[in-house]
This record gives C-alpha cells, structure tokens and sequence, in this order.
C-alpha cells in the first residue's frame, strides 16, 4: 500500500500542530506522542501530561513498540522493529469530511497477555475501518510486562498501581482532548479490544476514572482471570523484589534484561500455582475498586452500551503449549480444580459429555479463562445497560484442519479488514482477493454499533441469554446457547 507525505494532513490539537500522511486514501498520523514518555526517572510512574511545543512535528512514523519478546502477532515484515520503553503513542486514522462535521470515534486497545502487543501492529491496521464505516479510528500502544503490566504498585510512592490501564486513561484523555482536530466527535467514542485489550475494556467500565470517557464499548475474547486482587499483586512484588536483590528505591535505575527476567520468573511460578497470572490488572485500588464481575453485580460500573463475546475454540490455539492457568490435558483440568474449586469438578465435568475427548478438553480450557467468567459478567452488566453477547463459531477451511476452529483473537482479522497482514494471510488466506461473508457481516456490525443502533441484535438479559451466533455463512440468534456449561461454572466466577 502506498503511503506519501500530504501537506494537507496537519492537525492542530491542544498541544501543538502534527502532519501525517495518507495511507490508501485514508489520512494517518503515526507515533503521536499522549503523554510524556516513561524514562529515566519517570519509570514505574502514572503518565505524565503532555507538554505543547512549538511548529509542526511530523507523525509519519511508528514509535518504538514496548520491549517485549517476540510473537506470531508481531512477526510481520511491516511491523515495527524497533522495541523502547519510550512507547506511549496513538495512530490515527481519518477519512476525509465535510468540512465542520465531526465523525464517530473508535479507540482500539490491543491484547496481548499484558506482555506482548501494540497498536502499531499490522493486524490492527485500522485504515480499512476508517473509509468503510466513515469513522476516525485510534490505535492505543501502551506498557507491557514488567514496565506496565506487572504490578508494583505497593512498594511505595514511585510506583504507580495498574500502569497499563494508566495509560489507556491517559489516552482516552487524549482523544477527548484532541480528537476534533483529526474530524472526531469526542462525545461519540467506542473502545474497543480483544484479550487483554478486552479485560482492559471491561476494567475501563469499573473504573471510576473512566467515567465520561467513551459512549460504547466492544470486548472481544476478554481474559478476567487476568485480573487478581491487591493482596495477591503485593505478594508477588515482593517475590520480585527478593528475587532481584535490590531494595523497591533502585528498581527504577536497573537495566531492562534484569527487571524483565525477574518479572519472566515470577510469572512462571504463578502459572504454576495461582488461577491468575503475575502480569495483568489489580483491583482492590482507587483507580479500579473492584474486580469488575463484582462491579457489574453492584451496579457500580460506566453503564454504557457493551457488545461482549468469546470464540468457539477459544483454547485450542494454547493447547500445544498446555499453559496450568488455561487447562487443556486431563491432568491440567484435575491440578485445576484441585487448587480452585475441588468439589465443583464433578459439576463442571459432567457438563461435557465427551469428556475426557479432546473436543471437551478444549472446551474445558476455553471456559476458564474465558467463557465462564465472560458470561458471569455479562449476566451481571446486561442489568444495567444494553448489552450484545455474540459466539464466534467462525474457521477457515484450513483452521478446521489443523484443529483450531475458531480459536482465540481469530476475529479480528475479519473485523480489521487485515487479510494482507502476516497473521491476517496465516488466519485467512485467500481474505485479500475474496472477502468473506462473515468479515463483510462482522465490520458492518461493529460499524453499526459505533455509529447507529443494533436494531437487529436482541439485547441480551439474564432471563432469556439471547446470544448472536456467528457462524461462516450467516448469523443466528439463539437463547442460552451454552447453557449446560454456563450453569455449570455459575457461582465459580
């Protein structure tokens, strides 16, 4: 795709001019800054504002992505390279308007475990939303694993609590700030993300601080394990602390393979032992008071309307590697409950009747980490705001053979448009030359959202459980499609 300089694209925000560029047909600001970078002495700190500066900086270019590992999702030719801590930055995209009307926003926050991702990334490449559903789309990179994503908010003031989702705020004020500037109606913004990026959305709704920031929200896949309590996050930091040999106060001076390797340590002792992992979300703090399933269940959340669901085989593509917190074997299932629940595994068990076959075992896997903790919350938030529950049942041919189906994040290609990514042509092969139905259905249907209203989407309650089944060539509502296996976690989450 080509991409070249436009004079014309300079967007004069709050805080000082940027000129972008056009990426087929579509304006694009890349590595704008949101707020103050996170070095030196700003490490493990709460994003600082931004300060304005004078003439017109170029945002031509990706920033830096958050030091972290490699991965199948960032592996492709174009995505970027270059891996700093200096990573607090959006991309913008933005259709070209009638001058003096301003367009509906949707503001992307990328998965990744906390420990890999960013909003630069190909698959997320929102060009394609922006010129069909005539939107400005924003794409938030923000702090991962032990920078972000781990938490070391108690050992005393230099560290910020929840610094990813931190970020995410800091970004949204952002948007809200400056998003006129590009053609965005900041009154109608949506966030929306998957995996983490969906955890960190459904966090966002239980967050005080987060009132008035966005009108809707989408979260695809969301991982509520991810999220643990204070007491727990503290334990582990204090494990972290004692493994590195430093007091908290030289933390911030260490170099990146130290902190990193600690925090990689003490993640794979979690795993092993706890329902939830070493980096994600806490609660129990000001900025997120409580997990959100308890939020939702108080009523204590931003009521705004909310499209949520999982995919059909969410753990098949964590099978191989049999990770203890999704379990996949049988002797993963049996330490599982061991540890959380040991007079519930009987109940669950017998909630899949081909049980110990491998189709269960995926099924086991996918519910715990997703599937039951997604429809305890969406039971509990459809009380109190319009709410859209979907199933993506969706899989290529050549994803049925390998015996992933509709396996984790495998939608978002349908819903970016991103077929011509790297993940996007493993996911997907033939997306670039014929677009598929269901990525025509899923686009439209997300556009919609944002955009207009849901008229053909039943609402979602706690009686009826009427659930949006997406399937390969159309879609179907159906009431309490997994009704065995939900009423089988009831009370677990």
């Amino acid at each position: 795709m080509s991409v070249v300089v436009d004079p014309s694209t300079v967007a004069h925000t709050t805080l000082g001019a940027l000129r972008g560029a056009t990426d087929g047909g579509v304006r694009v600001w890349r590595g704008v800054p949101y707020a103050e970078q996170p070095v030196g002495d700003r490490r493990f700190q709460a994003p600082a504002p931004l300060q304005p500066w004078d003439g017109v900086r170029d945002a031509i270019e990706h920033g830096p992505v958050p030091p972290q590992g490699r991965s199948f999702v960032g592996g492709g030719r174009d995505d970027p390279k270059i891996r700093d801590e200096a990573c607090l930055t959006v991309t913008v995209w933005s259709p070209r308007r009638e001058p003096g009307t301003l367009l509906p926003v949707m503001v992307w926050i990328p998965g990744g475990a906390f420990v890999y991702g960013a909003g630069q990334l190909q698959l997320y490449n929102g060009s394609r939303l922006a010129a069909n559903g005539d939107v400005v789309v924003v794409n938030v990179t923000y702090r991962l694993g032990v920078f972000g994503g781990f938490e070391l908010g108690d050992l005393g003031p230099r560290f910020a609590d929840n610094l990813c989702l931190r970020d995410q705020l800091a970004a949204l004020g952002w948007v809200r700030d400056n998003i006129a500037a590009f053609g965005g109606d900041p009154a109608r913004v949506t966030i929306f993300g998957e995996s983490a990026g969906a955890t960190s959305v459904l966090a966002l709704l239980a967050s005080p601080a987060a009132d008035g920031l966005f009108a809707r929200a989408i979260a695809q896949s969301p991982a509520l394990p991810l999220i643990a309590d204070r007491e727990t996050r503290a334990r582990r930091a204090r494990e972290f602390v004692d493994l590195v040999g430093v007091p908290p106060a030289e933390l911030a001076g260490l170099p990146q393979r130290t902190l990193r390797r600690a925090a990689g340590e003490i993640q794979r002792r979690s795993a092993a032992t706890s329902p939830t992992l070493a980096y994600g979300l806490t609660y129990g703090v000001d900025l997120l008071p409580r997990h959100p399933i308890e939020a939702a269940r108080a009523g204590a959340v931003n009521a705004v309307p909310l499209i949520v669901g999982t995919n059909t085989h969410e753990a098949s593509m964590f099978a191989f590697s049999k990770p203890p917190m999704l379990p996949t074997t049988v002797a993963g299932i049996d330490d599982f409950f061991e540890r959380i629940a040991p007079e519930a595994r009987g109940r669950v068990l017998a909630a899949y009747p081909d049980y110990p076959r491998r189709r269960a075992l995926i099924a086991i896997g996918s519910d715990v980490m997703f599937g039951a903790p997604t429809w305890a919350f969406a039971d509990a938030y459809s009380a109190h705001a319009p709410t859209h529950v979907y199933r993506f049942d969706h899989a290529a041919w050549h994803l049925r053979a390998l015996g992933l189906g509709a396996t984790h994040g495998s939608e978002i290609v349908h819903i970016q448009h991103s077929y011509g990514s790297f993940v996007g042509r493993k996911l997907h092969p033939l997306g670039q030359r014929v677009l598929p139905s269901v990525g025509r259905r899923m686009q439209r249907t997300w556009l919609d959202f944002a955009t207009t209203e849901l008229d053909d989407w039943p609402r979602y309650d706690s009686g009826s459980r009427t659930t949006r089944v997406i399937g390969s060539a159309r879609d179907v509502s159906v009431r309490d499609p997994d009704s065995a296996r939900r009423s089988a976690w009831a009370g677990l989450y």
